[in-house]
């Protein structure tokens, strides 16, 4: 978040993961806004922040109590076959409508109010184009604390949320997609390499045993298995040897047609602005990189373009996966050597 992380590892990157991949890039916008949000209402010295005091815990918590207890009470008051009744018609829905109605009070007199009301319309309300996935009370809870005040604190029920999200789940596995260096067609090709090369020792080994040549000639297959495991126990993991030898990693498929530009704001500018906190929903779909991709040859898809893997950290776990892949590899080596040389020879040949 404050930039003390190199490529393929820094915000723009997960911000890309997100949109991309995941599909959930609007828990990072939203805490990217809220951040700042927080740091812009502090350094305010205008009269009316008086008007917006915060938002206490206690609050909150009556709040979720107020709103669990209402909603119980509607569910024993509106029966099945009442529900059943109205079904399709008028009434349904607009009983549904009320979900996330909210009333405003003093809406002129709270600081940073125009904001405060894109941001409900663009993360918060049903139907949003970066709806966030809130439950029912916490979507509830939120509108009812930003009808009494515009402080940060009102959004601390889903800042808490949003956070948790990113930290626990979003940046891990951002940054298990990360040690992958090749793209699908590198993998899929690696693992191939990997099981023809095993399978290349396995046939060696196995004439090397029924013809008349001595017991250590065929120790020579463990070095195809060493090789072919290796490869494959990597490729499992998504990283492609060769790459990882060099420390390089292929170009992602939407850095590929930007990458000529001289600055990063261009980029992101064909990235549909997905650092802008109140933009449009995060649909890739319509991008030209993605026809454009899709129409590229299988062989330049295996043998694309490729860049310097700049992140230490990020070399240092690609670093350890490698030994560990060795390392099996040498271990599964020696058995099936083992097994192959222990084999009386056959002498067919």
């Amino acid at each position: 978040m404050e930039g003390g992380t190199c490529p393929p590892c820094t915000i723009r990157d997960f911000m890309n993961y997100l949109i991309y991949v995941e599909r959930s890039a609007e828990n990072l916008q939203f805490f990217l806004w809220y951040r700042d949000y927080e740091r812009r209402f502090a350094d305010a010295k205008t009269a009316d922040l008086a008007l917006a005091p915060e938002w206490t815990q206690t609050m909150e918590d009556e709040a979720v109590a107020r709103i669990k207890k209402d909603h119980a009470e509607k569910a024993r008051r509106a029966p099945k076959e009442v529900a059943e009744v109205f079904k399709g018609t008028d009434f349904e829905r607009a009983t549904s409508s009320g979900k996330g109605s909210f009333t405003v009070t003093q809406e002129s007199q709270f600081p940073f109010r125009k904001e405060i009301d894109r941001v409900i319309a663009t993360y918060i309300m049903d139907g949003a184009p970066r709806q966030l996935n809130l439950s029912d009370y916490e979507q509830k809870t939120v509108l009812h604390a930003l009808s009494r005040t515009t402080h940060p604190s009102a959004f601390r029920l889903i800042a808490r949320l949003t956070e948790a999200i990113l930290r626990q789940q979003a940046h891990p596995n951002f940054i298990r997609w990360s040690i992958c260096n090749g793209n699908r067609a590198r993998v899929v090709f690696a693992r191939g390499l990997g099981v023809g090369t095993i399978a290349l020792g396995l046939v060696a080994a196995v004439l090397l045993t029924l013809s008349g040549a001595g017991r250590g000639y065929r120790a020579l297959a463990a070095i195809a298995w060493v090789i072919g495991i290796a490869t494959l126990v990597a490729a499992y993991k998504g990283m492609c040897v060769v790459l990882h030898g060099l420390h390089h990693r292929h170009i992602r498929p939407w850095e590929l047609f930007v990458s000529d530009l001289d600055d990063d704001e261009d980029a992101i500018s064909i990235s549909k602005n997905s650092f802008n906190s109140f933009g449009s929903a995060n649909s890739y779909e319509d991008e030209p990189w993605v026809v454009r991709y899709r129409k590229r040859n299988i062989v330049r898809k295996v043998f694309d373009r490729e860049v310097w893997v700049e992140e230490p950290a990020l070399r240092q776990i690609q670093d350890t996966i490698f030994v560990q892949s060795i390392l099996f590899s040498v271990v599964c080596s020696a058995v099936l050597t083992g097994v192959f040389v222990a084999v009386p020879a056959g002498g067919f040949f």
